[in-house]
């Protein structure tokens, strides 16, 4: 929204001190830098390397959420489309019953005219798609025996049938074209984004890679050192708990040891199949087994364990119970970002094993990879 306060004169003050002499000297600098622009422009605007950075970090993240969407259409689409093939089968059935109903019709028509029973135009237009109105004469009616009357009920049950489920597959065909739009939307949107951090990266000297490297290294040594602080933290919690467990003999705590005990074997059979993968290749839209993206590596992870979880993140986070970053324990999975478009699985001492983004393998990294901040919440699926 506009400001509607009023501008103060430029160099009235600074930090509340009135410092006009400041304020000419400014302004004159700014005038002769203005001149020099206008006499020789430079033509160096290469961004900064922090430019750089911040700016290829953000594209990975648009082409990671706009893959989470693509997954998300591709799931939906596939199931949309299998939907439409079964409705396009019961409509291949319903006409077949259909056409059987009016034959029947024809025979039983064909049947009265030769005996004499109707007329010959009732014949003809037993044979018509909708002879309703002439069947509901009382006179025709009651010369019709139970058979043929059954014969009549079927053809209009059939073809009341046949309508609906065409509508039905109709319906779910434009469905389907909307999905498989939103697809295609995606996809490009993706390819836009990798495109553009390649370029960037593509500019760097072998110098500004070396040093864009060096601080990537600092970031995982910071993430590092809190993955080790949140294990301290997590190792003391937990003799906490055993030592309130020892404690108590109660048959909900019984209960409970029996619960984390079934989760805990699940969680292994899941850590064992993530491990498995790493150093396989993420690869947006991939779900196994050469290659990954980050919802796809979690889901088969999970389904290694007998426990089936969405595609996506945006629905894999609300697929179990939510707990803090401070109580997860292995094979939880941990999610990033406002967006929740980052998904990795908890292994314990504050790591996970994740697929990162394009150009990176699986691997285990510190849940603080991209930051503590950038941490959205741990939910246990099983």
């Amino acid at each position: 929204m506009a400001s509607h306060r009023k501008s103060r004169p430029a160099g009235s003050r600074v930090a509340g001190i009135r410092t006009p002499a400041l304020a000419t000297a400014a302004l004159t600098s700014v005038a002769l830098l203005s001149q020099s622009a206008n006499a020789s422009p430079s033509t160096d605007d290469k961004p900064s390397l922090e430019e750089v950075e911040k700016k290829v970090d953000d594209l990975y993240r648009q082409a990671e959420s706009a893959t989470e969407k693509y997954n998300a259409a591709k799931d939906r689409t596939a199931k949309q489309r299998k939907n439409v093939d079964t409705l396009l089968d019961a409509v291949a059935k319903r006409t077949q019953k259909l056409n059987e109903a009016r034959e029947e019709l024809g025979r039983n028509a064909a049947a009265q005219y030769r005996t004499g029973t109707v007329a010959p135009d009732t014949a003809t237009f037993l044979l018509a798609d909708t002879p309703q109105d002439y069947f509901d004469q009382s006179q025709l009616m009651g010369r019709m025996t139970d058979r043929q009357e059954e014969s009549v009920d079927e053809y209009f049950t059939q073809q009341s049938a046949t309508m609906k489920k065409r509508q039905e597959a109709t319906k779910s065909l434009e469905t389907l074209t909307e999905s498989q739009n939103d697809l295609q939307t995606a996809k490009t949107t993706v390819q836009k984004k990798l495109s553009d951090a390649r370029e960037l990266l593509s500019k760097l000297t072998a110098q500004e890679k070396a040093h864009l490297a060096a601080i990537e290294k600092r970031k995982q040594q910071e993430a590092a050192r809190k993955a080790e602080e949140l294990a301290r933290q997590q190792a003391e919690a937990e003799r906490q708990r055993q030592e309130a467990a020892q404690q108590e003999s109660s048959e909900s705590s019984s209960d409970s040891s029996a619960s984390d005990s079934s989760y805990a074997t699940k969680a292994e059979k899941t850590l064992a199949f993530a491990r498995a993968q790493i150093g396989k290749p993420y690869v947006w839209g991939a779900t196994g087994p050469d290659s990954y993206d980050c919802s796809g590596l979690t889901q088969a992870a999970w389904k290694a364990a007998g426990v089936d979880i969405p595609r996506v993140t945006y629905d894999q986070v609300n697929a179990g119970t939510t707990v803090s970053i401070a109580n997860a324990q292995p094979g939880d999975l941990v999610f990033f970002y406002d967006d929740v478009t980052h998904v990795g699985i908890y292994i314990g001492n504050g790591m996970m094993i994740h697929a990162p983004k394009p150009g990176t393998y699986v691997r285990e990294e510190s849940v603080y990879y991209d930051g503590e901040s950038s941490i959205h919440s741990v939910v246990r699926p099983a």
